[in-house]
């Protein structure tokens, strides 16, 4: 049962639509993914049997008819699709027509990830991506599965950007935390939490935000702002702050009019589901007025020292790359990031809570290094550099539930299990049995 204070917001905002606008939220909410381009389109075939349909403003985005059962496809697991509300991936248009490539670019609120791993694929081997999260219980899922390595995922709040990084990000998203309006199809924990007064206390919260980050982004940057709601408090008047009290312009988009995205009368774009394939969803793209400015410097570490690597050549081995990599150690573990944004990555790392930067290449066990398991999610890694075993659907789950699994006539050390060819992490065979060596974390418990 929808709140009567919610149905009479949005009373004046649709006027003679209301009613289709409320029975459309009695309905089915739509299933769509988001693939990788770290595999195939053919390898996907799961997705092919569920009938794929595209989602227009999003090339790599498709409906599907039915919703399978995802996690118990060890495709999900190995990065190669994002399971992505089909509004929330305009996100790539606009990027396409506002963003350069080579961009370094900050999702201030980015947990779960899906906007993150959609700007990461754009960004690809130029840009560079700080995905934030405030929430500490929400950050870790944020951990790189898809396989670029040009993310650096901090913990941190908005006055951290904004007092740390002044002038430094070409742009940033600014997904707000919201009242969930946009999510009641999809969760009814979301009608049983709405009221007046959040709708309110979340639209102070998304000012203070906005406040915060702005100088992190540099004059002439690109602000997007979104939410999944439909009121005009925490949309329009949220997009006239930044336009109007924080000095921007907002930019229009170059949308086919067959999308039925609703252009507002006051500022942004509205997805209504009684009008477009998805959830609500709303979106504001401005550009911070141009001014004289001083670009953002990293200041180098005087104190910081620099360890030689152990089994370095070694390291390199694993990479189709390795000259496009910074591999450094610390302590008995090793990461690689980008060369070309090195010093920026490093000056984050002492400067920032850090969760990751770029990913996890190896531990050192002894005089040995063994693989870890974000290494076998990147696309830059080499897979032969360790024997394969390529495993059935139920190995690859039984995998993916952290069981010790038997592989005769396989060498002894470090092996890369696979499914469909695609990487699915590492074990250590030992004889009679293996180590797994998938992240416990991310176990999955369905049988």
């Amino acid at each position: 049962m929808l709140p009567f204070d919610f149905i009479e917001q949005m009373r004046p905002v649709l006027g003679t639509e209301l009613d289709v606008f409320l029975q459309a939220l009695q309905r089915d909410r739509e299933t769509s993914v988001r693939l990788n381009d770290k595999v195939p389109f053919e390898t996907l075939a799961m997705l092919h049997d569920a009938g794929l349909q595209e989602v227009p403003w999003c090339p790599d985005g498709y409906y599907l008819k039915s919703r399978p059962l995802f996690t118990l496809d060890p495709l999900l697991h190995a990065g190669c699709y994002y399971v992505q509300e089909a509004s929330s991936m305009i996100i790539d248009e606009v990027l396409a027509q506002l963003v350069s490539p080579d961009s370094i670019v900050l999702d201030m609120c980015a947990a779960p990830g899906g906007k993150s791993t959609l700007i990461s694929q754009f960004l690809a081997d130029d840009g560079l991506l700080i995905s934030n999260e405030v929430v500490r219980q929400r950050v870790f899922v944020l951990a790189e599965k898809w396989g670029n390595g040009n993310a650096i995922v901090t913990h941190n709040q908005a006055r951290d950007f904004g007092d740390r990084t002044e002038n430094l990000f070409d742009c940033v998203l600014v997904d707000a935390p919201c009242s969930g309006e946009g999510l009641f199809r999809k969760d009814s924990e979301a009608i049983d939490q709405w009221s007046l007064r959040n709708v309110q206390m979340c639209a102070d919260r998304q000012r203070d935000i906005l406040l915060h980050v702005w100088p992190a982004l540099k004059p002439g940057g690109i602000m997007i702002y979104s939410t999944c709601t439909y009121n005009p408090r925490e949309d329009e008047e949220s997009a006239l702050f930044i336009r109007d009290t924080l000095g921007a312009d907002e930019l229009l988009l170059d949308l086919d009019p067959m999308w039925n995205i609703v252009r507002s009368t006051r500022a942004g774009y509205h997805f209504y589901p009684h009008k477009t394939r998805g959830e609500g969803f709303y979106l504001c793209v401005l550009r911070k007025r141009e001014m004289p400015f001083t670009p953002f410097r990293p200041k180098s570490e005087k104190t910081r020292t620099t360890k030689s690597v152990d089994n370095l050549s070694e390291l390199q081995g694993w990479l189709v790359h390795p000259n496009r990599w910074t591999i450094r150690q610390s302590d008995r573990f090793t990461e690689a990031y980008p060369v070309k944004h090195k010093d920026l990555i490093e000056w984050f790392s002492t400067h920032f809570t850090c969760i990751s930067t770029g990913f996890g290449m190896g531990e050192l066990r002894g005089k040995n290094v063994a693989p870890q398991h974000s290494l076998s999610m990147q696309k830059d890694f080499r897979k032969d550099a360790f024997p394969q075993v390529e495993l059935s659907l139920e190995m690859a789950q039984a995998y993916l539930r952290c069981e010790s699994l038997i592989l005769p006539d396989q060498p002894n050390g470090y092996l890369l299990m696979t499914y469909k060819n695609v990487p699915l992490g590492f074990v250590k065979n030992i004889g009679n049995h293996s180590n797994n060596l998938y992240p416990h974390e991310w176990r999955i418990r369905h049988k």
